[in-house]
């Protein structure tokens, strides 16, 4: 079972990660200046990652593959590590798919 982590930046802003149930961090936020603003992003990855086309699937120039999460706006409201294929990163929102919607919430 997958969980976010809440955490604290040295700036004072706050952040998630998506963690998959080994521990593996598949999906991570941008910088929220309030902790509201962060649980509102949890909530909308949530809301917004079952959904096959809110994923934009995208190579790097270094040729690696990522993926960002998209809310209903159009606004990334996470983004995924850099995987070596195509076929890793398509993995990586398989399990953010799965994880997501019912993972708890713990702060760090």
């Amino acid at each position: 079972m997958g969980k976010f982590v809440k955490k604290v930046a040295k700036n004072g802003d706050f952040y998630f990660n998506l963690k998959a149930g080994n521990g593996e961090v598949i999906l991570s936020s941008e910088m929220y200046k309030s902790k509201a603003s962060c649980d509102n992003g949890i909530s909308s990855v949530k809301e917004n990652s079952p959904s096959d086309e809110r994923y934009d699937r995208k190579t790097a120039n270094n040729g690696k593959h990522y993926f960002n999460l998209k809310a209903r706006n159009g606004q990334v409201i996470g983004s995924s590590e850099m995987y070596e294929s195509a076929a890793g990163r398509d993995k990586g929102i398989e399990s953010v798919k799965k994880n997501a919607p019912d993972a708890s919430v713990v702060e760090e």
